[in-house]
């Protein structure tokens, strides 16, 4: 497997990967993403941003990520101080095909990759409620959870939110994914 940053020419890829994954979500309970949201727009802003991650299994995508220093203001109902930097991920979706296999931990460890990377000590994450599969993976990956927010963006649905410090955590090199540009 390897991740690395995104690229305009991945979007498309991107987006059928997002359509792939919406019904099952929905399946499961799982309204927060819909024909509106994510869309090829946040995607391009994404990689405008450089921050953007994807996860090729073969030469396929398997995964994509936003890794974002962007918290969402709701964030500070669970006690969160906003003006702590802090990389977050948003946007974390696998291929159907390839769940299970560790697309979704590998972009998580690169967002640690990329927060020792820039001297950040915080992860944050959110998930919807009804997201099982995220719920039980961010603990795994040494998340804790502060509780529960409604997002104005998504009215009505409620997020988990999780966080992680790094101040604690040994400095394994072991959990850098190789294969990507770290800035």
């Amino acid at each position: 497997m390897q991740v690395r940053q995104g690229k305009v020419e991945d979007v498309p890829a991107v987006m059928e990967l997002i359509r792939q994954v919406v019904p099952g979500m929905r399946a499961q309970g799982n309204f927060q993403w819909g024909s509106d949201y994510p869309n090829t727009a946040v995607f391009e802003g994404d990689v405008a941003k450089a921050q953007l991650w994807v996860a090729e299994v073969a030469g396929k995508l398997a995964g994509v990520a936003a890794i974002t220093t962007d918290q969402e203001p709701e964030y500070a109902q669970v006690g969160w101080d906003l003006s702590e930097l802090a990389v977050v991920v948003h946007r974390l979706a696998v291929d159907p095909t390839c769940q299970g296999k560790g697309v979704a931990t590998a972009l998580m460890l690169q967002a640690e990759a990329v927060a020792r990377t820039r001297g950040i000590s915080v992860l944050r994450v959110d998930t919807n409620t009804q997201n099982e599969a995220t719920q039980g993976l961010f603990p795994r990956l040494g998340y804790s959870m502060a509780g529960e927010i409604e997002l104005r963006i998504r009215p009505g649905l409620r997020f988990c939110c999780y966080e992680k410090r790094l101040n604690d955590q040994p400095k394994n090199q072991d959990w850098v994914i190789s294969g990507g540009n770290h800035g």
